[in-house]
């Protein structure tokens, strides 16, 4: 059994309340089907709902059961507006503003269903940037107390792979913070190795990643890890998180013992901590094509109620997959 297939049990045991609101992509609907019959999650679709009935029908896909709601003729649309104005007006967003932005911006009215707990979290991105995706769920949903900032990662799960846990790992940040200071970086670290034992109920070993192990190299980029590694040491000593090493030397146990034989993280990471984005990207998408893994995500973390992003070339296997956990995420922030 796959790893992700243990996600859906899991989220079969509880299913959430999970919006979708790109509702005319055909991915879209085959995915909140499958959820929808596997009892994943319970499914809303925001849109228009000619266009969407249009849609299934074109691609034979059976929506039967599946909440819609379109904006546009919504009971739920003054009230969404309203609280969407207060919650913004001292930024400048104007009433006006707001009921254009609930009534044509379907990530807008998803995110504020979330907020007013009409849903449990939010999917999007197939066919949307990842900035109109996380914008409005930042202005909306705003980090979880006592959080410094809202990363994202990828969960990677490799075939045939003895690295990692059993082939799995969590990649972060990878889909959202460009070039994080130190104590960003720290906090990355920390946020990730919970995400880790959210999904797997394993122990996080987490590994700040440069070009440069224990001092093998001189820059201020390994500088900004090692001074990562330190915060995060003293400021979250409830994880396993060391660095500064190379991927080698954090994932395999032979090198680890040559490069950082001192270091209880060396050889045996499953949570990989990039020293930046274009590191993370470069680096998921790599292991995605060469490797032939499955990739999750750009899973949000460290935010209120989960919203999270999709890659624009994912399948339908990859959303269902990130409303899984997506569920899994709710179901955690619910039980806190």
């Amino acid at each position: 059994m796959s790893f992700i297939a243990k996600i859906k049990i899991k989220a079969q045991q509880n299913p959430q309340k999970i919006v979708l609101p790109e509702a005319t992509d055909p991915r879209i609907l085959k995915a909140a089907a499958i959820c929808q019959q596997e009892k994943i999650a319970q499914i809303i679709l925001i849109g228009q709902e000619s266009l969407i009935k249009q849609v299934a029908l074109q691609e034979n896909i059976n929506i039967e059961g599946l909440t819609i709601i379109d904006p546009q003729t919504s009971n739920l649309t003054a009230q969404l507006t309203q609280d969407l104005y207060e919650l913004r007006k001292e930024k400048g967003l104007t009433l006006e503003q707001a009921e254009q932005l609930i009534t044509t911006d379907y990530m807008y009215f998803a995110c504020m269903l979330v907020k007013d707990n009409y849903a449990a979290g939010a999917v999007s991105g197939a066919c949307h940037s990842t900035s109109n995706t996380l914008k409005p769920a930042l202005q909306i949903i705003k980090a979880a107390p006592n959080v410094p900032l809202v990363s994202s990662f990828f969960l990677m799960e490799v075939p045939n792979c003895s690295y990692g846990y059993n082939g799995l790992f969590v990649f972060s940040d990878a889909g959202l913070v460009q070039n994080p200071s130190a104590i960003q970086l720290a906090a990355i670290a920390a946020s990730s190795s919970a995400s880790f034992e959210l999904l797997t109920n394993q122990k996080a070993v987490t590994a700040l990643l440069s070009h440069s192990t224990k001092g093998s190299a001189s820059h201020p980029d390994i500088d900004k890890v090692v001074e990562a590694t330190q915060i995060a040491q003293k400021e979250y000593p409830n994880y396993m998180i060391d660095g500064e090493l190379q991927l080698d030397a954090a994932i395999d146990p032979l090198v680890a013992k040559i490069k950082a034989p001192n270091s209880a993280v060396a050889g045996h990471a499953n949570t990989l901590i990039f020293p930046d984005l274009d590191a993370g990207n470069i680096g998921y998408k790599l292991v995605e094509r060469l490797a032939k893994a499955e990739s999750y995500g750009p899973i949000t973390q460290g935010i209120n109620k989960p919203i999270n992003d999709l890659s624009r070339g994912c399948s339908v296997e990859d959303i269902v997959g990130v409303i899984a956990i997506t569920c899994l995420q709710a179901i955690q922030q619910n039980s806190v």
